[in-house]
């Protein structure tokens, strides 16, 4: 024992001199990297003999950083659900559910086997505790809630959300795909919310919720867009934040993918994204917090000299995106929000006339897009829902360009089908195949007269209704599908929903005639099913609100970064690399 304390001595002498720090203080790390690789070599043994593996369990939140650690033992073959109850006992709480274990950036899910999420013996895990001294309340219960308003509103048949770029042009993917995108990029919306409120641990959730669904999604198409880049940053920026270092190999990995996304889109040294719109463009601003991010990563890693680099570019770039504090307030005494001022000064160079003509330059361009998208919108919404699986949807954007070449849209869309959404392929069939295309396309039949007047009967006009069940080939029920997607608000289908329990009570005259008597008869379970679905989107419609209700509506949020934090953050770190 002596020996291994007078060889702690003389390292600990060794490193006070080559690193200008105090012996003892020297002594003091030497002391705790030997406690900590013991304890490793006990886990180790342990686990060899028993099967039982060691956590190192960190517990953080918004306040403190990490307000403790701790080892809990759990059988790699348990569920999840498991290990959150030998947390929580260690921790005092009533409730696993209001604990969620994140391990290498992912949340360990309550219902799948440890060893099946690739959770390993001395592997260190991060906590975060909703409920009990949390300030904002009962984190896994609002964080349960957020999710289930972001499923009912991306399956409403009312498509509530919808995919957009930053122009405002509309996004169309397969069905099962779009799902997770709109769920994602819903989670993304709300984690950014939180951020604002400094909400770290329940962005930090969300965001990793978002980056489930964005991982189901094709590679190719993550690779085109920058959402996943952003996603990645804002999750390292949520580790920061937290002061929690023990994620730093996910922080590392998630700052690669930003970067190689940033340099695809922008170009090697964002060469491609200063030509197109200088160097004042508000995306510099996601530029600086990735170098601010990567500069405390290598900090971290002990490479000081790219560290300090990445600190300087960082500095550099905050400095030319400052915004003067009285042209904020002049244009916001104009009538525009915080945010589109801030960008439109930064977009600007601090002109403030500048500045005026880029947000309504933007307001128009957002405008004209949508306004000349419409039909390509309209058509997606026809045929979204009609895709039974992802291979039967065809991209409206394509049909749209095929109708524009002058062919039919029944031919431009059967054509499309066959060919994969591949429209040179699908032009080919159009000009090699037009005839047996059309011989495959199904009869347009009139509306049934029997299932009109049933849906009459509910109350539906007539033109709307026969033009229903003429698009969907007198299928009663993917008529009703039809009718409430016609449906344009909320106060429509709270009608509809009135109407239905009326006529299912008796409140009016199910029919006078012998043929609406012969009606009447099979009009209850077409009710409940009408009245089902009504009920349902009605649901939507109100999570939709829920959604929304701390959002700002601006779809250039993501850019605007009011970067007070990370000026902190960085005279921080530079302060800690001159020590």
């Amino acid at each position: 024992m002596g020996s291994i304390e007078a060889s702690i001595e003389r390292l600990s002498e060794e490193y006070a001199a080559q690193l200008g720090l105090d012996v003892s203080h020297c002594k003091c790390v030497l002391t705790e990297l030997q406690d900590n690789a013991l304890r490793k070599l006990a886990a180790r043994r342990e686990f060899s003999e028993t099967g039982l593996a060691t956590f190192k369990v960190r517990r953080i939140d918004n306040r403190k950083g990490t307000t403790s650690i701790l080892d809990v033992k759990c059988d790699l073959n348990e569920l999840g659900s498991k290990l959150q109850e030998q947390i929580a006992a260690k921790l005092q709480l009533g409730d696993p559910n209001q604990v969620k274990c994140i391990s290498a950036g992912r949340i360990i899910s309550p219902n799948v086997t440890l060893a099946a999420q690739q959770l390993k013996n001395n592997q260190q895990l991060i906590v975060i505790v909703g409920g009990g001294d949390n300030p904002n309340g009962a984190l896994h219960e609002r964080i349960t809630k957020i999710m289930a308003d972001v499923e009912a509103v991306a399956d409403s048949q009312n498509q509530l959300m919808e995919m957009e770029d930053q122009d405002g042009n509309p996004v169309f993917l397969p069905p099962t795909e779009n799902r997770a995108l709109l769920i994602a990029t819903a989670c993304s919306e709300k984690a950014r919310a939180a951020m604002q409120r400094e909400d770290y641990e329940e962005a930090l959730l969300l965001l990793l919720e978002s980056d489930e669904r964005f991982n189901t999604c094709n590679s190719k198409f993550l690779e085109s867009v920058d959402n996943y880049a952003l996603l990645n940053l804002d999750i390292v920026w949520c580790y920061l934040c937290l002061k929690n270092v023990s994620q730093l190999p996910d922080a590392d990995r998630r700052l690669n993918i930003c970067e190689r996304s940033f340099r695809r889109s922008y170009g090697e040294n964002f060469s491609r994204l200063y030509a197109l719109k200088g160097r004042c463009c508000p995306e510099r601003a996601l530029i600086m917090r990735l170098q601010l991010l990567q500069g405390v990563v290598l900090y971290h890693q002990n490479e000081r000299d790219a560290a300090y680099e990445r600190f300087e570019a960082a500095a550099q770039v905050l400095s030319e995106l400052k915004v003067n504090d009285e042209h904020l307030l002049l244009l916001v005494e104009m009538g525009f929000e915080v945010s589109e001022a801030r960008l439109a000064l930064r977009s600007s160079t601090g002109n403030v006339e500048r500045a005026v003509q880029f947000i309504q330059q933007r307001k128009q361009q957002m405008k004209d897009a949508r306004k000349q998208s419409k039909a390509e919108r309209d058509l997606h919404r026809r045929y979204a829902n009609n895709a039974i699986k992802d291979s039967d949807w065809v991209n409206p954007r394509s049909v749209c360009t095929l109708v524009e070449m002058g062919f039919e849209r029944g031919l431009a869309t059967s054509a499309l089908r066959r060919a994969k959404n591949d429209v040179p392929r699908a032009l080919e069939l159009l000009q090699m195949n037009s005839v047996e295309l059309r011989n495959d396309l199904p009869d347009a039949p009139s509306a049934d007269p029997l299932q009109l007047a049933t849906l009459l009967q509910l109350g539906f006009p007539e033109a709307v209704a026969r033009a229903a069940l003429e698009s969907t080939h007198n299928s009663l029920e993917q008529a009703t599908d039809f009718l409430l997607k016609s449906l344009q608000s909320e106060e429509e289908l709270m009608e509809t929903v009135e109407r239905i329990i009326q006529l299912a009570s008796g409140g009016e005259a199910a029919a006078s005639t012998s043929q609406g008597t012969a009606l009447a008869g099979g009009m209850s379970p077409l009710m409940d099913l009408v009245l089902q679905k009504a009920k349902s989107e009605l649901t939507a419609y109100q999570a939709y609100k829920r959604l929304h209700a701390d959002l700002t509506h601006n779809e250039h949020e993501y850019l605007d970064l009011p970067l007070v934090r990370e000026e902190q953050l960085l005279l921080e770190y530079r302060k800690l690399l001159e020590q």
